[in-house]
């Protein structure tokens, strides 16, 4: 994966590319977190992480202006790196997560998407956790003026939130946010190699 992002962050127009992914899955989270919220009972770190979500995809995006102000102004195909798996990641996640909470727990309607929200959430935080230190990694080997360290210390907390969250749902909680990573794994491998076979395009 560092490879990959030094070869990214390398060439502006891919990196623009690669920050406006970034941008909409953080802001495909916020709405998947809102869409989550039950209509009265919305606890205040579920606001809080929806907030934090949708400032990390306008972070995301205003960074692009430091390589071109041109590029990326909307989350289009032809904008977004590896488009059709960009934007299905996410939901395909919780799809997933859902059938295997239904069928552990026996739950639906408000309870499944609560269950849902918390392991998806966790799943993808333990993903930002890994991703962003390395992305950043990348950017200081090249002097970006691009950073995400910010987000990087956000995301730490937003893990902790959730691992908190989860050993009230559940004592088995570790057993299951397992196999709900092993889900997500599959789903990034996927995107990661359909990113690379885009970027043979260009070589």
């Amino acid at each position: 994966m560092h490879q990959l992002l030094q070869h990214i962050v390398g060439q502006p127009h891919l990196h623009a590319r690669w920050l406006n992914t970034l941008s909409f899955m953080e802001n495909a989270g916020a709405r998947k977190i809102s869409g989550c919220e039950h209509p009265t009972s919305v606890d205040l770190i579920q606001l809080k992480h929806a907030a934090e979500e949708h400032r990390h995809a306008y972070y995301l995006k205003k960074q692009i202006l430091k390589l071109d102000a041109q590029l990326c102004k909307t989350y289009l195909p032809h904008e977004l790196l590896a488009a059709t798996h960009t934007r299905h990641y996410l939901h395909s996640l919780d799809l997933l997560t859902s059938r295997y909470l239904k069928q552990q727990f026996s739950l639906s309607g408000q309870a499944l998407k609560n269950a849902a929200y918390l392991f998806v959430t966790y799943a993808i935080e333990v993903r930002a956790d890994e991703l962003y230190p390395v992305y950043q990694q990348a950017l200081d080997q090249a002097n970006s003026k691009v950073m995400v360290r910010s987000i990087i210390v956000e995301e730490e907390g937003h893990l902790e939130e959730m691992i908190s969250q989860l050993k009230t749902f559940s004592r088995d909680w570790e057993h299951h946010a397992r196999h709900i990573q092993e889900l997500e794994n599959g789903l990034f491998v996927k995107w990661l190699v359909a990113i690379e076979e885009e970027l043979n395009i260009y070589a």
